[in-house]
């Protein structure tokens, strides 16, 4: 297994997809958050030199990815952290699932980019694995940083 930023198109096109199944996971549209304009205009705002992308492998097959983008100077937001059903009992060599593997690997690229505080949304009664993942990673509850139209909204912070 392998967690590591995009190498190629290729790689851009993987993340892209994952992106599409995390969002047809859902069961409600991201229109709100503008999801259509976001793959339009991949990598975008996940791009360097503010943002980051990150794509894990099983035997070289896309299994998950996340992403990172500037929100203020030194706060950014972690997105669309997805793991495929069938890797999610995938472990790296050092035991972690690969979500949380991924969560700390864009933990570290937004500490290399000199962020103070990566915040993130989740939705707290459907995502209630992910929130458990969050909290135990240090992220604790904060005030909405942005209006979602979707009642269960949690909003988090780790301080870096």
């Amino acid at each position: 297994m392998s967690i590591e930023p995009p190498a190629d198109a290729a790689d851009l096109d993987a993340i892209k997809g994952l992106f599409l199944e995390y969002a047809d996971s859902l069961g409600f549209s991201l229109a709100y958050q503008d999801f259509t304009s976001e793959l339009a205009n991949f990598p975008g705002k996940y791009a360097p030199p503010g943002g980051a992308l990150l794509l894990a492998r099983v035997d070289g097959e896309a299994a998950g990815a996340v992403a990172l983008r500037q929100l203020e100077s030194e706060i950014c937001e972690m997105k669309r952290l997805y793991v495929r059903p069938a890797y999610r009992g995938t472990r790296t060599t050092d035991g972690q699932s690969i979500g949380r593997a991924l969560a700390y690997g864009i933990i570290e690229q937004a500490r290399v980019l000199g962020y103070r505080r990566l915040r993130l949304d989740t939705i707290a009664g459907k995502m209630a694995a992910a929130v458990r993942l969050y909290r135990s990673m240090g992220f604790v509850d904060i005030p909405p940083y942005y209006p979602s139209p979707i009642p269960d909204t949690a909003y988090m912070e780790l301080v870096l």
